[in-house]
């Protein structure tokens, strides 16, 4: 039941995965390693202990024989909302192994979030941290389809506690009898655009992606040790902390706690991860932060960023500091991980690079065909690892999902050099004096700037009702807002791009709306353009 690699070379490329029809990706995951003698090896390390491929493998079927003591059924649904610590890993995998759908969440919704998956998902089973227990205190009660409830943690508020079940559980399990083409697990959408979607993936997918994207072009390796500041609930998260490093017997490195420059360095010092995973909002504040280490001090061979488009002078001053670059791509919950990135020994920032093996990319204009090389178009993606559909949302399913193709809903150009340059999402784009504008070109010229930590950039209207740019920016620490920085701003711009592309008005804000993701929430700026809160 285990994938197959054509070739015993990890470092060929493109590769070759022979996925058998009866596949179950938690058992191959972990079997994988223990045949290979890895049973002893650290699998995770999180912020209370270490546990080996070995002991993750016992909790893995000790929580599918909990499942099973509970009456929870083969593609029944649990609903799992947990921090970074052993348990995701144990409860994902587990529900995978079982048959069992995980719905993995967001940990820093609101109730009206976490009521409306529950109600869309018609979860069973709510595995749940004791610190996240107060946003579902009155929700278990009012949900038509839960059934159990269980906690990670040492209070249950009268809930069983997933460590007493688990103590009681059987140590082995034989892996319900699924296919590769079976569903395997959800993942919500962030909700940088909108009401979040069920992602329904299916077991080939996730370790596609680990095939496809992590072993040939980030190049990962059994002696890694891997850190992602993403976390496992998102779908970038789950490939870099879980199925990336399972993949080839690596360490991952789990933080419970929200990434800020403190913790993330706190981790980088401790445990000298070999890669690193984050997001450019996070890259750009490490940068800033006085309590920066020296790259003495770090082990980093390799960096990634997704999530949004990485401004080329963040890349470039990582690397100048840190003697590693940043490979920047994109990848989306549809795609569960990344299908067009830059390269190692290939970097060119300002890019989000080249086609990641195994996926085709097409740029389609308004009218519905291809655009010539040097032309905006909106991102498709042709690859194995697309999700089925949006669970009980078929118009949104149909406007996404076409045939083989998938849309992003990001607008590119691809260069003379086969590069692709992110241009934006493709309802940001704005039209100035009738000439489409890039708010992230605006962005990263902004970005630029000595006195500029953060910067978002969306359409308004001026008194005659025209579109023009409007630049939202967070100044580091230090540097006051005043009408000099303004216009400093403006003219800093001005002197980087056409001059109808500087922003006509500037808004110094403290922070800007993002998911938990790292995303720039630009619909919440274009709300409050409109006289609106970010928070309505």
């Amino acid at each position: 039941m285990a994938a197959e690699l054509s070739s015993a070379d990890h470092s060929v490329t493109p590769p070759r995965v022979a996925i058998p029809r009866e596949y179950n990706a938690a058992h191959d995951l972990i079997e994988r390693n223990l045949s290979a003698g890895r049973a002893s090896k650290v699998a995770i390390r999180d912020d209370v202990g270490e546990y080996t491929y070995a002991q993750v493998g016992e909790r893995v079927n000790r929580f599918a024989n909990v499942l099973g003591d509970l009456g929870v059924a083969m593609e029944q649904r649990a609903f799992v909302a947990l921090l970074d610590t052993i348990d995701f890993p144990t409860v994902f995998l587990g529900c995978i192994k079982a048959g069992v759908v995980p719905i993995a969440v967001n940990t820093l919704l609101t109730r009206a979030d976490y009521e409306f998956m529950l109600n869309d998902s018609r979860a069973q089973l709510l595995v749940v941290s004791e610190a996240l227990l107060p946003a579902f205190a009155d929700l278990i009660e009012r949900s038509r389809y839960l059934k159990h409830v269980i906690v990670s943690g040492a209070d249950g508020k009268g809930h069983a506690l997933l460590a007493h079940l688990m103590a009681k559980a059987a140590t082995s399990f034989e892996p319900a009898p699924t296919t590769s083409d079976d569903i395997c697990f959800w993942l919500y959408s962030s909700g940088s655009t909108g009401s979040p979607k069920g992602t329904v993936h299916i077991h080939q997918d996730i370790i596609l992606t680990a095939e496809l994207y992590a072993r040939p072009v980030l190049g990962i390796r059994e002696d890694d040790v891997v850190f992602s500041a993403a976390k496992l609930f998102f779908a970038y998260g789950l490939g870099n902390g879980l199925t990336f490093p399972f993949s080839v017997g690596a360490t991952a490195v789990l933080m419970a706690e929200r990434p800020t420059p403190d913790s993330v360095f706190r981790r980088l010092r401790e445990h000298k991860p070999t890669i690193f995973y984050g997001v450019p909002t996070l890259y750009a504040a490490l940068l800033a932060s006085p309590a920066a280490p020296k790259r003495e001090e770090l082990k980093l061979r390799a960096c990634t960023s997704a999530g949004e488009a990485l401004p080329a002078d963040i890349g470039k001053r990582w690397s100048e500091r840190y003697g590693v670059d940043i490979l920047d791509g994109i990848g989306s919950t549809e795609m569960l991980h990344i299908f067009l990135s830059n390269r190692p020994g290939e970097v060119r920032y300002g890019t989000t690079g080249k086609p990641v093996p195994g996926y085709d990319i097409r740029l389609i204009g308004n009218d519905g065909k291809p655009t010539p090389q040097g032309e905006v178009g909106e991102l498709q993606v042709n690859g194995p690892t697309a999700a089925l559909m949006y669970w009980n949302n078929r118009p949104k399913s149909l406007a996404t999902f076409e045939g083989p193709w998938t849309r992003s809903g990001d607008k590119y150009v691809e260069d003379a050099d086969g590069y692709f340059v992110y241009c934006g999402r493709s309802d940001d784009m704005l039209k100035v004096s009738g000439i489409y504008v890039s708010p992230f070109e605006v962005e990263a010229a902004l970005m630029t700037h000595e006195a500029v930590l953060e910067a978002a950039v969306v359409g308004e209207a001026d008194e005659a009702q025209l579109v023009k740019p409007k630049a939202y920016v967070v100044l580091k620490q230090g540097v006051a807002a005043s009408p000099g920085i303004e216009e400093s701003l403006k003219q800093h711009v001005k002197s980087r791009l056409a001059p109808y592309k500087y922003p006509r008005w500037i808004e110094f804000v403290s922070e800007l709306p993002k998911t938990a993701t790292g995303k720039i929430q630009r619909f919440k700026l274009r709300r409050a353009a409109l006289g609106k809160a970010f928070d309505s």
